[in-house]
């Protein structure tokens, strides 16, 4: 599908409006390569690397608490002139409390890093939480941060898309939401992934808008979207560099040029992860999603 098709379609489809101008920004993992947790001087690598390479000034976590990456990663981010979205996984009562308290503890101190807060982590998708749930969560963690933050939750695209997430698009209390697209993980032949990228974020966001009754009430993001360098076939989907950049500079930039902003999973490559079960039961490696190697080095341009 050419970008002026998919253009028409959406507007067609509906009021979905992006900003004025996009941000990029990248997933960032909190372990070395050998699955140890980093310290301060890896995050200040991350950053260097990031802004020698990228356009992005903003990274996203997802459990505050682990590995003290709340605590380690926002006094980097402050010198390297980045900002955090920080997550809490509310998955387990343990977790919840713990990110929490990280989040109320560090975010205060350094609230121009803090972008904002995400309150789960493709919950919904996993079944683990309902959007009733996460929508108190959320109200529970606004109440303790305090004022001047902006919080929300990251799910699957078609649980915003499907009516699972109504809850938290209704509730006037969610602020962000960061929906998550993998054409990869659809099995999609590179030619279609672009189209069935831009096809998953635009029935999320417009199921969104439509039912918060407004076009910016919710800030909107891809929370994530990649293709894998490397690894196992995934159906149609075929990993490597060619394809990883086709889908980078196609997809990712063009939703950024767009004016729509966007997360790319992951910015590196991550050895120490086990291996997935995709949808279909397949296995298939997770540890090259990175747009550069474990060492920091780009594998393609990064450049939007």
């Amino acid at each position: 599908m050419r970008f002026s098709t998919i253009l028409s379609a959406a507007v067609a489809a509906g009021p979905i409006v992006a900003s004025a101008a996009g941000q990029l920004g990248f997933a960032l993992g909190n372990k070395k390569e050998d699955g140890t947790c980093k310290e301060a001087s890896d995050y200040e690598a991350d950053f260097a690397a990031l802004t020698k390479e990228t356009s992005a000034k903003v990274v996203r976590i997802y459990a505050a608490s682990d590995c003290d990456v709340a605590k380690l990663i926002l006094p980097a981010a402050k010198t390297a002139g980045f900002k955090v979205v920080l997550g809490i996984w509310p998955d387990t009562d343990e977790s919840y409390k713990s990110d929490k308290a990280a989040v109320v503890e560090f975010a205060p101190k350094y609230k121009d890093q803090v972008y904002a807060i995400t309150v789960g982590s493709e919950a919904m998708y996993r079944g683990n939480l309902t959007g009733p749930e996460l929508v108190s969560k959320i109200k529970d963690v606004k109440s303790a941060v305090g004022k001047g933050f902006k919080v929300g939750t990251a799910d699957s695209w078609n649980k915003f898309a499907d009516g699972t997430a109504d809850a938290l698009a209704q509730s006037g209390s969610v602020d962000i939401m960061l929906c998550n697209a993998f054409s990869y993980w659809q099995g999609q032949v590179l030619s279609n992934a672009t189209g069935s990228f831009y096809d998953d974020i635009f029935q999320a966001f417009g199921h969104i808008q439509e039912k918060s009754g407004s076009t910016d009430k919710i800030e909107l993001w891809v929370g994530e979207t990649g293709w894998p360098t490397g690894g196992d076939k995934y159906q149609n989907a075929q990993p490597g560099v060619k394809p990883a950049s086709t889908f980078y500079s196609q997809a990712v930039c063009g939703m950024v040029d767009w004016g729509f902003n966007v997360f790319f999973f992951e910015a590196f490559d991550e050895a120490w992860k086990p291996k997935a079960i995709g949808e279909d039961g397949s296995v298939a490696d997770e540890t090259s999603w990175g747009a550069m190697t474990a060492d920091r080095k780009p594998k393609y341009s990064l450049k939007c």
